[in-house]
């Protein structure tokens, strides 16, 4: 995707992007950072972190690793300290961390099930509830203050196998609604991105073979969203103007029909 932004709108935030080790979080990590942003980034591979918190900061940009499973409160609770501590309070928070698993509901996979509740639905509660105080301090401050959480096209198709997870995507869009109407009174924006199919490795957890052909035979037939494409939009999103709040972002491939 060509860059839509070409100045540095972010100058001066502060921001988080948990799910920061690759695809979608990486890209976006490193795209606030260009358009100036300071940016900490959350993930459990501390390896892939520190690569890319060393390729933000040798294109002059700051970064702070913050190795930690969203779906572990303490740790999580524990990271915006520190993110406070180093750089202020967040203010804009990209909650992207997640996982899909798609199988068929009699098959009864409920570690399935389990990993995508946890990490869908209560590791980005956990990352809301660490980091909602900060935004608010921030917009008390004048500041622009956004809460982004990624969703998917799944919460609003219905596309078969992709139960459990679709509900966990409907479970964020719906809370997006919920939370802008609570939040935005304090001038807190809040948002939600809905990808359709994005060349990520996020396709590589599926462990149904009907689902992974459908994927693969997106990927290879037509041209699929890319992590910058989301990134660019995410960038977008927070760079509008403080009183302007784009709230539900469905993003999709031209060709993509469902």
């Amino acid at each position: 995707m060509s860059t839509v932004l070409t100045t540095a709108p972010l100058t001066g935030r502060v921001a988080v992007v948990t799910g920061a080790s690759s695809g979608i979080g990486a890209a976006t990590a490193e795209r606030l950072a260009t358009l100036g942003a300071t940016v900490a980034v959350a993930a459990r591979r501390a390896d892939s972190l520190d690569a890319l918190v060393a390729r933000i900061t040798e294109a002059g940009g700051a970064a702070l690793a913050l190795p930690l499973d969203v779906t572990d409160r303490e740790a999580v609770l524990t990271a915006a300290g520190k993110v406070a501590d180093t750089f202020g309070p967040a203010d804009l928070v990209f909650n992207n961390a997640g996982v899909q698993l798609i199988s068929p509901v009699e098959d009864a996979r409920f570690d399935q099930w389990d990993r995508q509740i946890d990490l869908n639905i209560t590791g980005v509660m956990n990352v809301i509830g660490a980091f909602v105080p900060q935004l608010i301090e921030s917009a008390a401050h004048g500041k622009p203050a956004d809460l982004i959480t990624t969703s998917s096209i799944a919460a609003t198709r219905v596309l078969e196998k992709f139960s459990v997870y679709s509900g966990t995507k409907a479970y964020i869009s719906q809370l997006t609604r919920l939370l802008r109407v609570e939040l935005g009174r304090k001038k807190v924006r809040v948002s939600t991105i809905e990808p359709g199919m994005v060349d990520t490795e996020l396709p590589s957890h599926v462990t149904d073979p009907d689902a992974t052909r459908l994927m693969a035979d997106l990927i290879r037939e037509i041209d699929v969203l890319t992590a910058a494409d989301v990134a660019e939009t995410v960038g977008f999103v927070a760079a509008v103007p403080r009183h302007v709040n784009l709230t539900e972002i469905t993003i999709l491939p031209t060709e993509q029909a469902v």
